[in-house]
């Protein structure tokens, strides 16, 4: 079919369902719905069989309803209405939900249902849980509702078919809700607090003499205090007192000031500058033991000869201190006694390369693009220069931009079912680096790699698979895939054949280098990455503020 994608985001589920559509041979065209005339516009200009809205914070004009059948997504089962739906299914501890795929309406919420696909929601921060286990609800929603409307024979259930005790009408979730008591609420309860709006819209709270919001929360079992009081940091977190222990709080954001500038997360520790005080630096051992409830973003354990190299960094992004931390545990895993390393397997967000935050905040932007694309060539290089072993690169979610390009520096790349790929730079007026002109078209070809980057669109683990970006679709829940993982390396690692692949990998990397030495082609990449950071008249600066200020998609 020919299909419109009308969404108020280009955000992760617009662009799973994006992708899920065109695997399934359906030419889908995307607007963004800032304003009636746009997507007017758009359908005048496409003329689509069916339009679908994935995100949508403002109705359809009412002309392109009633001559066009539009599906609208919403994240709640069927008879819940409000604009809260996953907030509200958190606050009541909800641990089964759904996603239903119904037909727009003039009352929001109250079309016809097309199709509804049930979801756990298993213990996660309401982020993580609709990039992975909504987003997976909300792609087989859509496709089975496209079916169903190509048939032309399937009648939508009307809403005044559901038992009235079924429909349920809930407000905006109010930041009263989410503010947390430290006087009183143990730890169980900040970390739900916490965990319910981990992106956003954050936990307003008083610190310091200042409001900040609150982002992501973590359990600590071992540090205590005064509840509410600062107790230390570690790797750009801070850790607070609760009731009955302590949380860690990775990510901070002055609240904005009325008619001021727009703030943004970063890490606690950075967000508080001169303000914090002097707090004692609580290293996490890289090996954590098993029966340890406390937060760090990267952990290693082995399983025989299978090591496992986990890091989990908020958004994806990763700015300097991240790569070379992760750097010198990847070096750390290399000295090990293994024969396979995985990268990755914890579920969620693999990576998304730099970090645009921490760039834009920082007094000088263009030294830091600088430092920070560095860091990420160093470590995909360890990765790549890693012969006397088998690398694996797991994707328990979604990659782009230089942390696609980390993955595509391992042996075999495999990405859970629902994972998303964005392997390209334009979008943010890049040419980037990580040395992506020679893993990708040693993957996928130059012509591949040609059109991935010009185009600049999303990537489904099928299409992935398809193209040579990914080795191997892992089709396991978002919770599940961690051990699937440790399953498939187990079994990996007792190939007979391994010791033979990781001779030709060796022998292979050598001939690369005898043709076009490695530091060539990063020496290619950032000289036009220098210019991208230091010339005032490239996009980069520019397209990059609209990105964190939510201006842009990425």
């Amino acid at each position: 079919m020919r299909i419109l994608l009308v969404a108020s985001a280009f955000n992760s589920l617009t662009q799973r369902v994006f992708a899920e559509l065109r695997d399934h041979n359906h030419a889908v065209e995307r607007v963004t719905a800032d304003g009636d005339d746009s997507v007017r516009e758009a359908v005048r200009r496409y003329a689509p069989e069916l339009i679908v809205a994935p995100v949508l914070t403002t109705p359809l004009p009412e002309d392109v309803r009633s001559a066009h059948t539009c599906l609208v997504v919403r994240p709640g089962p069927p008879g819940d209405r409000g604009p809260s739906p996953l907030d509200w299914a958190l606050r009541h501890g909800a641990q089964r939900w759904g996603v239903t795929v119904m037909e727009a309406s003039e009352e929001r919420d109250a079309g016809d249902i097309w199709t509804s696909v049930p979801c756990d929601l298993p213990p996660a921060g309401k982020s993580d849980l609709y990039r992975n286990e909504i987003a997976d609800a909300a792609a087989e929603g859509v496709l089975l509702a496209v079916r169903r409307v190509a048939s032309g024979t399937y009648r939508p259930m009307p809403q005044s078919a559901l038992e009235p005790e079924r429909v349920v009408r809930r407000p905006a979730f109010a930041q009263e809700l989410r503010r947390i008591d430290w006087e009183s609420d143990p730890t169980r309860t900040v970390l739900s607090k916490l965990r319910g709006a981990d992106s956003r819209p954050g936990v307003l709270d008083s610190l310091l003499g200042g409001e900040w919001f609150l982002h992501g929360g973590h359990p600590e079992d071992r540090l205590g205090g005064r509840p509410g009081a600062l107790l230390a940091t570690r790797a750009g977190a801070v850790c607070r007192a609760t009731t009955d222990g302590a949380v860690w709080i990775p990510q901070l954001r002055p609240r904005p000031q009325p008619g001021g500038p727009v703030t943004f997360k970063l890490p606690a520790v950075q967000a508080l500058g001169g303000l914090l005080p002097d707090l004692p630096e609580v290293h996490a051992p890289l090996r954590l033991p098993a029966q340890r409830r406390t937060w760090t973003d990267i952990q290693y354990r082995e399983e025989g000869p299978v090591g496992f190299l986990r890091f989990s960094f908020p958004d994806g992004a990763m700015s300097t201190p991240q790569c070379r931390r992760l750097l010198a545990a990847y070096r750390f895993a290399r000295n090990r006694p293994t024969s396979v390393i995985v990268l990755g397997g914890a579920r969620d967000i693999f990576a998304n390369g730099i970090h645009l935050h921490v760039i834009e905040t920082a007094g000088d932007p263009a030294k830091e693009s600088w430092a920070n694309i560095n860091a990420m060539d160093d470590l995909v290089e360890a990765v790549i220069d890693t012969t006397d072993r088998f690398v694996v690169a797991a994707l328990g979610g979604n990659a782009a931009g230089g942390g696609a390009m980390l993955a595509m520096a391992a042996d075999e790349v495999w990405c859970r079912s629902g994972t998303v790929l964005n392997p390209h730079y334009r979008r943010m007026g890049l040419y980037g680096s990580e040395y992506w002109t020679y893993t990708l078209p040693r993957r996928v070809g130059a012509d591949r790699t040609e059109s991935l980057m010009a185009e600049a669109m999303p990537v489904s683990a099928a299409g992935a698979l398809r193209a040579g970006l990914a080795d191997r679709v892992v089709a396991a829940r978002p919770q599940d895939f961690g051990a699937e993982t440790a399953r498939m390396a187990a079994e990996l690692a007792g190939d007979a054949g391994l010791s033979v692949r990781i001779g030709d990998k060796k022998a292979m990397r050598e001939r690369d280098e005898e043709v076009k030495p490695l530091r060539r082609y990063r020496e290619e990449e950032l000289e036009r990455m220098r210019r991208a950071f230091f010339s005032a008249d490239e996009p980069y600066h520019a397209l990059r503020g609209a990105f964190v200020r939510g201006e842009s998609g990425r």
